[in-house]
């Protein structure tokens, strides 16, 4: 398995992490409007899936720009759901990540981006791979902020743990 696709299953293993963590809490907590980083722990999670989905449409041959008109959609969608949803949606666009990794002879394979605000540049789809680890966690340790300020403890998902998860 490639370095991408190991970070890829810990991008995923983490979110599963976080969301079953949310999930012991108050049922209120996941959408509970709060003055922070995003309006609330719903707005957040949506927002790791959209920008997954949207990096996704990007790898498979979909111009930016048009990822990005799709991506409004998408927000609607993740944020109407609940965390069960939220679940289910992550679930299925995994399956469709781990289809695609399936299907391509080298992720360092380069393609061509055109991003309407920063200008061409060639990256590898590993790379990409990579922006969407990347950015979950960032966004996950917002969530950690974000649950500590609302009384409650986070979970922790750093990748140092995942290694051991198989062994669990």
């Amino acid at each position: 398995m490639s370095n991408a696709v190991t970070m890829y299953e810990y991008h995923v293993w983490a979110n599963q992490t976080m969301l079953n963590r949310i999930k012991e809490l108050p049922q209120d907590v996941y959408k509970q409007e709060i003055v922070s980083i995003f309006p609330s722990v719903s707005k957040a999670m949506a927002h790791i899936y959209t920008v997954d989905h949207s990096w996704l449409e990007i790898a498979t041959g979909t111009e930016m720009k048009d990822a990005m008109k799709l991506a409004d959609q998408v927000t609607k969608e993740a944020e109407s759901q609940s965390i069960e949803g939220v679940q289910a949606l992550f679930a299925a666009l995994s399956e469709r990540y781990r289809a695609f990794f399936r299907q391509q002879a080298d992720l360092e394979k380069a393609i061509v981006l055109d991003n309407p605000y920063a200008g061409i540049r060639e990256t590898r789809l590993s790379e990409i791979v990579m922006q969407v680890v990347n950015h979950g966690t960032y966004h996950r340790g917002n969530i950690s902020a974000m649950l500590r300020q609302m009384g409650h403890a986070s979970v922790m998902t750093e990748y140092a743990l995942f290694w051991y998860q198989d062994q669990a």
